[in-house]
């Protein structure tokens, strides 16, 4: 294993990639709708490789047609 496969995102960090709030995150993640492990303390951490490939993969238009906000499937 390299070192990004290894990389774990916070909450924050995804919510910025998406450009949605953390709640939304974790409402996402409960739902199954993200990917993700949870640490001893309870925490949900979310590998780096897997939210980059549906970062990649998924937008969705908002109103405004030259921004795009992306959404897990």
């Amino acid at each position: 294993m390299n070192e990004e496969t290894r990389r774990y995102l916070t909450r924050g960090e995804v919510a910025r990639l998406f450009e949605v709030s953390p709640a939304t995150v974790a409402r996402w993640a409960r739902e199954g709708r993200l990917p993700h492990v949870s640490t001893l303390g309870g925490h949900r951490r979310y590998r780096a490789q897997e939210v980059m490939a549906i970062v990649e993969n998924t937008t969705r238009p908002r109103a405004s047609s030259r921004n795009k906000r992306r959404v897990p499937p």
